[in-house]
């Protein structure tokens, strides 16, 4: 999957200037949208654990060789990813149909779970701090987010959030919070940087000439999305120069997916799986893993295994995973990674409260947040009409490699998101013990009503960083349990780990929080029940997901009419042969 930046577009969506027309392509910047019908360079194989190649890159890499051999195309293995998943080459650019001949053959064997495109992604395009009274996003009363009311009580300290886009070019505004990051680009011309992966994540300019990307793509110039995402986040404050982050004393760390022509799945799940504390062959461990990350990137099509598995590894260590709902002006469910499960999807909002014209929308929208608009709907596409109700932070000046740094306004789900990954990082550093499902569920539920009205659906509400922050540090912590000991799910058995509740008086509230992480290899073969002290069972979990790796996930059951002490049990049937796993551990909180 190819993905473009968010500034105005999705998965790997560019980030698009404020003179882009976010509702022409996914990107918020000035990125071009996926070709129709792209070539295919790589596929990306998961086998079932079962299996020797789910382990073996040698058995991997004969399996590719026969397989590719019966399609008559040449298939070789690349590399392992992050998620265990295989990178298979096709030898260079084939077309779609040559490619599905290969993957036909792949899907015919029983150990493989699942094999798809590494398709790309693009930035999504347009969609005493000197510069702080042009920051209506952060203080008006009518569409900013509330934000400096949250700042006597936190401002981010202690946490890093990765922004995973294009990387970052050196500004002064933000340079104070930046930590090592890393480049995950594979491809060296797209990169810019002479190299494939390594341990620079400067940004070298995601500039492209007319037709480079694609037939009918168009010349665009460099739109340093990754530094503008990053200022949005955690530009440095009281230091009498630009603008100030959302949570200023956070820090930033740049991963590079994003190039020219957008980026690779398989470069993204990668980072997502390094920036939260994963492993990823051939890559030194990440020394300060990210607890929040920021994708201001996305592609059309519904969220694939791939990223689906990345994401859910990387909440089940702790980081909340915010993601650009798509400036399309389209349901958001038909967008990557916006549609995935477990993060925080956000649409963007005007400076009059009304969804942005470009937004995407749709059931599947968790809250909304200021992504601006650079130019009325009605206004001729690339035109800057309104820079003053865009979103301004860092940038940089240079058309192609960069030159001097800069502000500058743009629009797009890619300028939204990063003003809920810096809310997150308010969050965490105010209460380390919150996870990511407990991130989400504070921002929706202290979110208010937008000022104007969002067709199609966005979400909670628009985010107020003042009232959750609020919630989170006057809550008191709720009673909770754990059972972190392994309990091993065997094919077509039944297994249960308890939990005993002591100390909690009377019934189990409405919405008992079920927190749940089984390592299983096809959670398709499971059901997953909650089961009260009175034998009373609630299913959380229903053979759904198909060859998805793991559930982490916390879900909420009316367990109101239950006893609260006593013996609860996370009950997992394993109803298929194949796939083995363990629950790893689960939680109650009350």
């Amino acid at each position: 999957m190819s993905v473009t930046l968010l500034a105005g577009s999705a998965t790997a969506s560019v980030a698009v200037t404020a003179g882009n027309d976010p509702a022409a392509t996914l990107p918020a910047a000035a990125a071009p949208a996926a070709p129709a019908a792209a070539p295919v360079e790589n596929l990306i194989v998961g086998y079932k654990s079962s299996a020797s190649e789910a382990s073996s890159n040698t058995a991997a890499a004969d399996d590719a060789a026969a397989k590719g051999k019966k399609a008559g195309k040449k298939a070789t293995f690349d590399r392992r990813l992050g998620t265990g998943a295989a990178l298979v080459s096709l030898g260079g650019a084939v077309a779609p149909s040559d490619a599905a001949g290969v993957m036909a053959q792949f899907r015919a064997d029983p150990d493989v779970a699942y094999v798809e495109p590494d398709s790309r992604a693009y930035a999504m395009s347009t969609p005493d701090d000197t510069e702080y009274a042009k920051q209506w996003d952060l203080f008006e009363p009518t569409a900013g987010m509330n934000v400096p009311a949250a700042w006597d009580k936190t401002t981010g300290s202690g946490v890093t959030v990765a922004v995973i886009d294009t990387g970052y070019v050196t500004h002064s505004d933000v340079a104070p919070n930046i930590v090592a990051g890393y480049d995950f680009i594979t491809s060296s011309s797209a990169a810019r940087d002479g190299n494939g992966r390594d341990s620079n994540p400067a940004d070298q300019g995601d500039w492209s000439a007319a037709e480079e990307c694609g037939t009918g793509s168009k010349a665009s110039d460099s739109s340093w999305h990754g530094t503008h995402v990053a200022g949005t986040i955690a530009a440095a404050a009281n230091n009498a120069k630009g603008v100030a982050g959302i949570a200023y004393n956070a820090k930033i760390q740049p991963v590079r997916v994003l190039g020219k022509c957008g980026g690779a799945t398989s470069d993204i799940v990668d980072a997502i799986t390094w920036a939260s504390g994963g492993s990823v062959p051939g890559v030194p461990a990440n020394a300060t893993p990210a607890k929040v990350i920021n994708m201001s990137l996305g592609g059309s099509g519904s969220c694939t295994t791939s990223y689906q598995n990345a994401i859910n590894a990387a909440v089940g260590r702790g980081t909340t995973v915010v993601v650009a709902a798509g400036n399309s002006n389209a349901d958001a469910a038909g967008f990557t990674p916006a549609s995935c499960n477990n993060v925080i999807n956000v649409a963007a909002t005007n400076r009059t409260g009304d969804r942005s014209f470009y937004s995407n929308f749709g059931s599947i929208i968790d809250v909304a947040a200021p992504g601006g608009e650079t130019r009325r709907a009605t206004d001729t596409p690339g035109t800057v009409t309104t820079p003053e109700n865009g979103i301004l932070s860092s940038l940089n000046a240079g058309t192609t490699t960069p030159g001097a740094e800069i502000y500058k306004p743009y629009q797009g789900t890619s300028m939204a998101a990063p003003h809920i990954a810096g809310l997150a990082a308010l969050l965490v550093a105010a209460k380390p013990s919150l996870t990511p499902a407990q991130v989400e569920s504070a921002i929706k539920a202290n979110a208010r009503p937008l000022a104007g009205t969002c067709t199609g659906g966005c979400g909670a509400g628009l985010a107020d960083a003042a009232k959750t922050v609020t919630a989170v540090t006057s809550t008191p912590t709720t009673p909770s349990f754990e059972n972190t000991t392994d309990f091993a799910i065997a094919d077509n058995a039944t297994v249960e780990s308890p939990i005993t509740v002591s100390g909690v008086s009377g019934n189990a509230p409405a919405a008992l929080k079920v927190g749940v992480n089984i390592a299983h290899t096809y959670i398709g073969d499971l059901k997953v029940d909650l089961v009260a002290p009175d034998g009373s069972v609630y299913t959380l979990h229903n053979r759904a997901g198909g060859s998805t790796d793991n559930i982490n996930q916390t879900y909420t059951v009316n367990a109101s009419s239950e006893v609260a002490g006593g013996t609860w049990k996370l009950r997992v049937n394993d109803n298929a042969a194949g796939d083995t796993g363990k629950i790893d551990s689960w939680s109650l909180g009350f």
